[in-house]
């Protein structure tokens, strides 16, 4: 794909599916029923043509303060289709931080669901109230400048729905980091690369296919989920199972006997909590492969999960700056306890404080380079400079790498001793 090929991620992601014939495949199952990539295609296009009507313009940021539900993952691609840049946001964030990422992002419209609106309204009076706020219900309330659902919709009848023109290489979305290691900052993705991650990760590694349905512990908000319930489903014409709950093993228990998901993607916590919950042993019979991320996964975790619930996991790691996982354990190539080898794509190497090439064998800081890097952190030049060795990411975890090249984890590097 050329740099300047046209090329937009909504488009790959749902319309692709609809012009294939694909159209009254199952896309997305959630609160509200479920919704064909038809169905799915048309809500985008028209909150495209809402938020042009609205004045929003190509490469303008929307920050996505919402539950998982089919509004938030229209929003999402509905912003990426009139090129503006989607900037999902953790929902567990204060009114005050949420006003930070506000002011830091220049937003300019605020997306919130019912659960989670009057922290956003409080978010946009810090702010001096010059963001509009858009609520993905249609109740009676709010300040008159709020916009409901059915007015974004309303105010986009008489707009185009054509496709804005960007390139590959266009910014497409921003994704905040946690903020564990400082402030939050906007790791910035082109739309490029949500084909990469997903030709890559999804097909390679997961074996993605178009009969799979997928369920994520992980929300859309964060870079794991993102992937897990948008990018790799839709890519493949798969069906994404949306749950706007908090994922308890309670939740997930009856999600798994009500959706039949094939594909589950956890993080080690919860998959200790389900042992922990001492759910029946048919719990996960549904499911042909689980993913692990976010943290090293132990291997007596590992052990004593597929031996109750008789399904496979595959451990991996990837970051917000990587998009998706870079590093992982195949299925049936499993070695409990390591992280797995290079997801195809990407190159890693281990290397000592000076940047220099350690034995195998010997600890070092894990580098990476692939096709789906943030091209650098929003207003954090020198930064962006800190993180990057030319063209390879400092991840900031320090790793050991057997002869067979099987990457362990140690810690991050800055905990080392």
């Amino acid at each position: 794909m050329s740099n300047r090929d046209l090329f937009n991620a909504s488009w790959y992601l749902v319309d692709r599916q609809v012009e294939a014939g694909h159209g009254d495949r199952p896309a997305v199952i959630g609160p509200t029923g479920t919704w064909t990539y038809a169905q799915l295609a048309a809500e985008v296009a028209a909150c495209a043509a809402g938020l042009r009507a609205l004045g929003v313009r190509p490469e303008e940021r929307i920050v996505l303060f919402c539950a998982d539900r089919i509004e938030l993952l229209a929003g999402y691609l509905g912003a990426l289709r009139m090129g503006a840049v989607p900037v999902p946001v953790s929902t567990m964030y204060r009114d005050t931080e949420l006003a930070e990422l506000l002011v830091d992002s220049r937003a300019r419209m605020l997306l919130t669901s019912p659960e989670f609106a009057e922290t956003a309204r409080a978010a946009v009076t810090l702010t001096g109230g010059a963001v509009p706020l858009i609520r993905t219900d249609d109740t009676p309330g709010g300040a008159d400048t709020e916009i409901s659902w059915t007015r974004l919709a309303e105010a986009g009848a008489a707009e185009s729905t054509e496709l804005y023109p960007t390139w590959a290489e266009s910014t497409a979305f921003w994704l905040y980091t946690s903020g564990t290691t400082g402030v939050p900052k906007a790791a910035m993705h082109r739309h490029g690369s949500v084909a990469y991650v997903a030709e890559h990760y999804g097909k390679q590694v997961l074996g993605i296919r178009p009969e799979d349905r997928c369920f994520s512990v992980a929300k859309l908000f964060f870079a794991y989920g993102l992937g897990n319930s948008a990018l790799f489903p839709l890519s493949a014409g798969a069906t994404t199972i949306l749950e706007p709950a908090r994922p308890t093993p309670e939740v997930v228990a009856e999600a798994l006997a009500k959706h039949q998901p094939t594909l589950f993607f956890g993080v080690p916590t919860f998959y200790a909590a389900v042992l922990a919950a001492d759910l029946p042993a048919d719990t996960f019979a549904s499911v042909r492969l689980c993913a692990s991320a976010g943290e090293p996964l132990p291997a007596e975790l590992y052990k004593r999960f597929t031996s109750r619930f008789g399904v496979d996991i595959i451990d991996g790691i990837g970051s917000t700056e990587a998009l998706h996982i870079f590093l992982s354990n195949a299925p049936g190539e499993v070695r409990p306890g390591t992280t797995g080898r290079p997801v195809p794509g990407y190159d890693l190497r281990l290397v000592d404080d000076d940047d220099q090439p350690v034995p195998i064998g010997t600890p070092g800081n894990l580098q990476l380079r692939g096709g789906s890097l943030t091209t650098g952190y929003w207003c954090r030049t020198e930064t962006t400079r800190a993180a990057f060795l030319g063209e390879w990411l400092r991840t900031g975890d320090t790793y050991v790498v057997d002869d067979e090249g099987y990457y362990s984890c140690l810690g991050r590097s800055n905990d080392m001793i």
